[in-house]
């Protein structure tokens, strides 16, 4: 089935299509703002550059829209009837682009939420936002344990390395004790 509209008509309908700031990260955000949470957005420094960043939580954000994100078993997504290989081959390199993404930003201790364009509904905005605001301060709470076990460890190591040392000036003073130069 042939494009029914023209290359400039499919150009300028192309390129109307923005990546930052879309509809549901506005609505999202606006939603996040008023529950106190302060955040980022789109941090380049970041792998992938999230669409919403918490430092205090350790925690980002992305908002996928259905389509060009491969939603599965969501009616949002379907494969376009025109131009099928190219489709279907973009979106794979979304996925497959999105996962090197979430693993780099988990291998440097980022917790990844990803929104989707169809859970930011009106009908379903209540209760997506109630889950994303949910994970984010689980994930506030396991940071908040993760930096308590390692300050416990760091204090833990400076009492062993100053009873160590008091061990050693001990040892060292009887040695000097019983051997006079």
């Amino acid at each position: 089935m042939p494009d029914t509209l023209t290359p400039a008509q499919r150009h300028a309908n192309m390129a109307a299509i923005h990546s930052a700031s879309t509809k549901p990260e506005l609505l999202l955000r606006k939603a996040l703002w008023r529950l106190g949470f302060r955040y980022r957005v789109n941090d380049k420094r970041l792998p992938g550059k999230p669409d919403i960043v918490l430092p205090k939580f350790r925690t980002v954000i992305f908002v996928h829209g259905c389509f060009w994100h491969g939603h599965k078993d969501c009616k949002n997504y379907t494969v376009p009837k025109t131009n099928t290989d190219f489709w279907t081959a973009k979106i794979a390199r979304n996925q497959q682009r999105d996962q090197d993404t979430w693993r780099q930003l988990e291998a440097k201790g980022w917790a990844v939420l990803i929104v989707w364009e169809c859970e930011l509904k009106r009908s379903r905005l209540p209760e997506t936002i109630t889950a994303v605001a949910t994970q984010i301060h689980k994930n506030g709470e396991i940071l908040r344990s993760a930096q308590d076990d390692r300050r416990k460890a760091r204090t833990l190591y400076a009492e062993e390395r100053r009873q160590s040392k008091q061990r050693e000036a001990a040892l060292t003073e009887e040695l000097h004790r019983k051997y006079p130069h």
